[in-house]
């Protein structure tokens, strides 16, 4: 019995940070609506049996909850929430301005082409992932036609290791050369640089002029302080659940990165943006982390 999953590439698992985040947006839900950093009405959904138990002792244990969650430690959890409302701001700001397309890599249980339904009006969602999280959301989403509607939304299964990024897009009716709305949340720790110079690559190559990037970043901040060793410590636990951070670049390198490949950096949010624009009740956002929305050349 391995007491350490397999690394999530080499498995036939969907990923637990994938779920994680998920059941953070979900246990947003208790929160009274003018209090909650996002709204996603279909995160309860893609649970497991496990994530619902947790997400319900959430509700029976709310006051001691809403003190742990404004501690430091708790700053990862605030940041997936800020991030994924960064992602929706821009998400909407592109749909009026007319973008044809969406593709979001690495789409976990991204519940976008749903919640956006209504602006996104027909224009198609690409949603790329692994076989096994790709597969589990869809049967999900057939189960319950009745919750998540009728969406254009096209799963590209993939495996990074042998297959094209670029041929699998063009596989699943990708228009190359479209104004495009890119989602890449969550993913790029847990790549090495190759992976993720490749990505951009192919960003680059198929996205039209116009077309929007937006993507989180981790940056290793010096462990000299007590905190910064706890940070340290948590950043290694990630290989517990076979999910590694790999990837580490600091803003500016991040923007040197991103205009190697033709994306110009129109936002970047760190922590205290970030908590500044969307964070409530008083929760901190994981300050080794940061968001960046680039425009295509």
């Amino acid at each position: 019995m391995r007491l350490i999953p397999r690394e999530l590439h080499r498995s036939q698992r969907p990923s637990s940070t994938a779920e994680a985040v998920t059941l953070a947006r979900a246990a947003e839900l208790r929160r009274p609506v003018g209090d909650r950093i996002v709204t996603d009405e279909y995160a309860p959904h893609f649970l497991s049996g496990p994530a619902r138990v947790v997400e319900r002792s959430l509700g029976v244990t709310g006051g001691a909850y809403r003190a742990l969650e404004r501690l430091a430690p708790a700053g990862v959890i605030t940041f997936s929430l800020v991030r994924h409302r960064f992602i929706d701001v821009h998400l909407a700001r592109c749909l009026d301005d007319g973008v044809e397309q969406v593709l979001v890599l690495g789409a976990g249980y991204d519940s976008r082409a749903y919640r956006f339904a209504a602006e996104l009006s027909g224009r198609p969602v690409h949603e790329v992932d692994l076989p096994p999280l790709s597969r589990r959301k869809a049967a999900i989403v057939a189960a319950h036609p009745e919750v998540f509607g009728h969406t254009r939304v096209r799963r590209v299964e993939i495996d990074f290791r042998t297959q094209s990024l670029a041929e699998r897009l063009l596989e699943s009716g990708f228009a190359v050369g479209a104004r495009t709305f890119v989602v890449w949340e969550g993913v790029t720790p847990y790549l090495d640089r190759p992976a993720v110079e490749g990505t951009l690559a192919t960003l680059g190559d198929v996205c039209g002029q116009g077309s929007t990037l937006t993507l989180d970043f981790w940056q290793r901040l010096p462990a000299v302080t007590t905190g910064g060793r706890l940070r340290e410590a948590a950043a290694r636990s990630f290989a517990l659940i076979g999910e590694p951070l790999t990837f580490a670049v600091t803003p500016d390198d991040a923007a040197k990165l991103l205009g190697s490949h033709g994306f110009t950096v129109a936002d970047l949010a760190d922590h205290r943006e970030l908590e500044s624009r969307y964070s409530t009740g008083g929760r901190a956002s994981e300050a080794s982390t940061y968001v960046v929305a680039a425009r295509k050349r």
